[in-house]
């Protein structure tokens, strides 16, 4: 791992509304996640963690306080420019898959290479390595209604792991899926995490899907309850 963190909180606060009905999402946070970690972020409804998670993902930007990413105060950055971050150096994994339905698996993981420009030729062989990765190389001409939940949350990762980004954001990954898939999912995560050195930060609600990750952050009212690494706690 690097010695500067990946993802830097200082004193972040997100806040909405004004007077009386101002509402603090988070509440002077400082956090750091360092390349390579596996972290899972965890916390009641309105505890903060999903706030933190789009100002990780330089979805949203704090009130006041710095968030830095590699280094850059991301928080500052104007749509555009956050917008450019997110697409050169981090991939999204949602609970609902966001596949375009009457689109193959193969078209679907090469979306962020057409962002990019990359051209159809490179397009497709990168798709298919990515897709290989996850195990579905023999699904490629396959649409979402003709895949299993389990294989179209795979195909999602194919996606979002296409463009070789540096963080992986992953927001309750395994939601939609029953107990089995949810733990191939983890499984396939786990080994992105180690073989490749990936940095993985994803929201779960469940503790035996937060287990896999090697970090857990609780977080209650708006700040950090709790941080701990895995080994602390065997």
């Amino acid at each position: 791992m690097s010695q500067s963190p990946l993802i830097a909180f200082d004193n972040v606060w997100k806040s909405y509304g004004d007077g009386e009905a101002r509402v603090n999402a988070l509440a002077g946070i400082d956090l750091a996640i360092r390349q390579g970690e596996f972290v899972a972020i965890m916390g009641p409804s309105g505890s903060g963690k999903s706030t933190a998670m789009n100002i990780v993902g330089c979805l949203d930007t704090p009130t006041s306080g710095r968030y830095a990413f590699m280094g850059t105060d991301a928080g500052r950055l104007d749509r555009t420019r956050r917008a450019m971050l997110r697409n050169l150096y981090i991939g999204f994994v949602f609970q609902g898959y966001n596949l375009l339905p009457r689109t193959t698996a193969a078209e679907n993981v090469e979306l962020p290479l057409i962002y990019r420009g990359v051209p159809a030729h490179e397009r497709r062989a990168l798709a298919m390595a990515a897709l290989a990765e996850v195990g579905l190389e023999e699904r490629e001409h396959h649409t979402p209604a003709e895949l299993s939940g389990g294989q179209q949350q795979r195909v999602a990762i194919a996606r979002a792991i296409v463009t070789r980004p540096t963080l992986l954001v992953a927001d309750e990954p395994t939601g939609n899926l029953d107990t089995a898939r949810s733990h191939e999912i983890m499984e396939l995560l786990t080994r992105l995490n180690q073989d490749q050195g990936l940095t993985i930060v994803m929201v779960t609600h469940e503790a035996d899907i937060a287990a896999y990750a090697g970090r857990t952050i609780a977080f209650r009212d708006g700040r950090v309850a709790s941080d701990t690494l895995k080994r602390e706690a065997a």
